[in-house]
């Protein structure tokens, strides 16, 4: 799967994207496994509450499934006006 990340997330981690092969059921088990790669991966992931996540270009919730997902972005929310 492809796994993109926007904004500070990128920043943070020091990729755009990457493609990844996972276990993971959910986007909150995929956190979990990225977090535990190293330090700048816990780093970008350490407040959930502060991103948001597009699951095949819909913006989806951390317990979404990943069933058959092509694409998970990771960015930090958007603000407006």
């Amino acid at each position: 799967m492809n796994v993109v990340y926007f904004a500070w997330v990128r920043e943070r981690i020091g990729l755009p994207h990457e493609q990844i092969t996972t276990d993971a059921a959910t986007v909150a088990e995929l956190v979990d496994e990225l977090r535990a790669r190293e330090a700048r991966y816990e780093a970008a992931f350490a407040d959930i509450s502060a991103l948001r996540v597009a699951v095949d270009q819909e913006l989806s919730d951390f317990d979404a499934s990943l069933k058959d997902v092509r694409e998970v972005a990771f960015f930090p929310p958007m603000t407006g006006g």
